[in-house]
């Protein structure tokens, strides 16, 4: 039977966000219904609901989560019902061209839940990512559900469902970072804290924090930064970069702010055949203009990263394994624990830069 639940909405461009009753169906053949633990409130979410992601409304809202299995369907073999997982919106297809080439992180054709989630009246929702987390109960493709070890908090866990994920990827998967590289971020949020404390636990032995905000940079280097600089006291950005890195440049510089002004500080920023990744989500708006020559000469690569170019699958379940181990500290990105009716709060600390990460606890 269907079941009515709380869940958190966007009804409407900007307009607050409502928590309403929504209706969760009962799960189709491969489809697992997920009863949620936490959901870290990400930029994403907030992006929704101001129309930043498309007008799909209404929304609902949420996406990094982590629960337990409540009910599956008649064919799922993935996980079982009592299973602990996070979720995840790359949930690999194996058919794609992506997939057939050995590169699911860029899976074209990811799976998701076979029925939508709804108001009482009938009005579909369309859930953020795919997902839909801001509720007591989601209704998921049995692929975009991770087991891991149950003996991690929930409101650690879930931060790799996305944010947290993107940024060590970020560094570990695009950038690749190794034993002795040489690492800047510039933005150091959520995100770019995450490819930090990933630089750090790939083995870099200079790693720089660029931001604007003083407390970000406090926060930057308990999470690894070994140096810092603040951007809104200096001209140059790359100069001071490379006059911490023997005046070359970085041998990975990544952008976690997704600016064309910061992308070109990230470009310039690295050593000759560096490697600059973009993380950072630019608007379609933006535009860049550089040399052409400029690009040439340097040489190296230039990535975008999108999820950490992550297989939830492989991912998940060691970075949490480290995290156990003491290896790596993800409960430092859990600034504070939230109602579920918190979240215009929390999205408003969140653009003031007073946190890393809200969590919401049901």
């Amino acid at each position: 039977m269907p079941t009515v639940v709380k869940g958190v909405i966007s009804r409407t461009k900007n307009a607050p966000t409502e928590l309403v009753d929504i209706v969760i169906p009962d799960p189709g053949a491969n489809d697992v219904v997920v009863k949620v633990s936490t959901c870290g409130v990400c930029h994403t979410d907030l992006a929704y609901a101001t129309g930043g992601i498309n007008d799909e409304y209404p929304f609902l809202l949420g996406h990094e989560a982590a629960g337990i299995v409540e009910s599956v369907g008649d064919a799922v073999t993935h996980v079982e019902v009592g299973d602990y997982v996070v979720l995840n919106w790359r949930a690999v297809c194996g058919e794609c061209r992506a997939c057939k080439r050995g590169r699911p992180w860029y899976c074209f054709n990811t799976f998701n839940a076979s029925a939508p989630m709804t108001l009482t009246d009938g009005t579909e929702l369309s859930p953020a990512l795919g997902i839909g987390a801001f509720a007591e109960k989601t209704l998921v493709h049995e692929g975009q559900c991770t087991k891991v070890d149950e003996a991690a908090d929930p409101a650690v866990a879930c931060l790799l469902g996305c944010g947290v994920m993107a940024g060590l990827g970020a560094a570990m998967n695009t950038g690749n970072v190794g034993r002795g590289d040489s690492v800047a971020v510039i933005g150091c949020g959520g995100v770019g804290d995450a490819a930090i404390a990933g630089a750090k636990l790939a083995g870099a032995t200079t790693i720089i924090a660029v931001d604007r905000d003083p407390n970000k940079l406090v926060w930057a280097t308990e999470l690894g930064a070994t140096h810092t600089i603040d951007a809104s006291a200096i001209e140059d950005v790359a100069e001071a970069v490379k006059e911490l890195t023997g005046g070359f440049g970085a041998d990975v510089v990544i952008d976690a702010v997704g600016r064309p002004e910061t992308y070109k500080t990230a470009f310039y920023a690295r050593d000759l055949a560096g490697v600059v990744v973009l993380v950072g989500v630019p608007t379609p708006e933006m535009r860049l203009e550089m040399p052409l020559v400029d690009f040439f000469s340097h040489g190296g690569a230039l990535k975008s990263s999108w999820y950490g170019d992550c297989l939830p699958e492989r991912d998940f379940p060691m970075l949490i394994d480290l995290f156990l181990q003491g290896r790596l500290p993800l409960d430092k990105f859990v600034t504070e624990r939230i109602g579920i009716d918190g979240i215009d709060a929390a999205f408003k600390a969140m653009e003031e830069g007073r946190v890393l990460r809200s969590v919401v606890e049901l």
